[in-house]
């Protein structure tokens, strides 16, 4: 049961964070205003990815709230994040997403065991065939604890559901890498402040962070980065995204949404925790730069 929105058109996938109330519980209500910010701006969804704290969330929680965006009936794609270290838990998790109305999942490597590239094309291989919507691989060495195979991903690009790859090593040379081994793939990058540099080596566009924070102000980042024309933009975003990983994601995010008022509280679940952030200041001052900057350009 899914959509018909394109990926293709998707530039921008904003990685959705999970807010929660004093008590740690999901808070459905700012998850709708967030939700409906990024679809007015244009912006794809990624819900449940390591932005949105999937590991710290149970099973009902996650369906809760995939049943929930999925309710809202956005006109804009969603995709899932698919995570863990239990392929068959993993499948399962896909079966349940199957019978939603989504449009992709973005798929990330077993954490913690650090297979190869055959055992990388196993598990991937499984999530694939699982799916009935296309799919985003995901390489992010610093939480899997392994980088994703060229030699693997040139044996996965021909699976009718590989849609795309999401690189986020914070490495031009592995992109470069993965180009050469998918051509065809459209390759996305992870790094909000590497878009501009990923752009010019050929990407499709942007899985942000910062778009919860700056929702327009990003998407219009992404398509000046597009376009070759991000320059000046960059010297404004470059301090912005820094101080929003300053800190684990999405700790930074949080704080900031909660200081703006458009979040509830900026609780995460353990083992993250808001009282990282000490000093708020960086963070306004981030968002009056990127405000400051995106009003020169409407």
């Amino acid at each position: 049961m899914t959509t018909t929105h394109s990926l293709t058109d998707t530039v921008l996938w904003t990685a959705l964070i999970t807010p929660m109330h004093g008590d740690g519980s999901i808070d459905f209500d700012s998850l709708t205003r967030l939700a409906q910010e990024q679809a007015a701006a244009g912006n794809g969804l990624l819900i449940l990815g390591s932005t949105g704290e999937a590991l710290a969330l149970d099973l009902e929680d996650q369906q809760a709230i995939v049943s929930h965006i999925c309710s809202l009936a956005l006109n804009t794609p969603i995709m899932v994040g698919v995570g863990g270290f239990n392929l068959e838990a993993q499948c399962q998790w896909i079966e349940f997403c199957n019978t939603q109305a989504i449009d992709a999942y973005l798929l990330g490597a077993p954490l913690y065991a650090k297979p190869g590239p055959k055992g990388q094309q196993q598990w991937f291989q499984a999530l694939l065939d699982a799916s009935r919507v296309p799919c985003m691989l995901y390489n992010v060495p610093g939480r899997a604890g392994v980088s994703l195979s060229a030699q693997a991903l040139a044996q996965l690009q021909s699976h009718p559901n590989c849609w795309a790859l999401k690189e986020a090593s914070g490495d031009i040379n592995c992109f470069e890498q993965y180009r050469l081994a998918a051509p065809e793939l459209a390759i996305y990058s992870g790094d909000d402040a590497l878009i501009p540099y990923y752009a010019q080596a050929g990407a499709a566009g942007l899985v942000s962070v910062a778009a919860n924070v700056w929702p327009e102000a990003t998407q219009q980042f992404v398509r000046l980065s597009l376009q070759g024309q991000s320059h000046n933009a960059f010297i404004h975003w470059r301090g912005a995204v820094a101080a929003l990983f300053h800190v684990s994601n999405p700790i930074p995010s949080k704080c900031l949404l909660h200081a703006l008022g458009r979040i509830s509280s900026p609780i995460l679940r353990a083992p993250l925790t808001h009282t990282e952030v000490d000093d708020l200041q960086p963070l306004l001052s981030a968002h009056d730069t990127i405000i400051s900057w995106h009003s020169t350009q409407v």
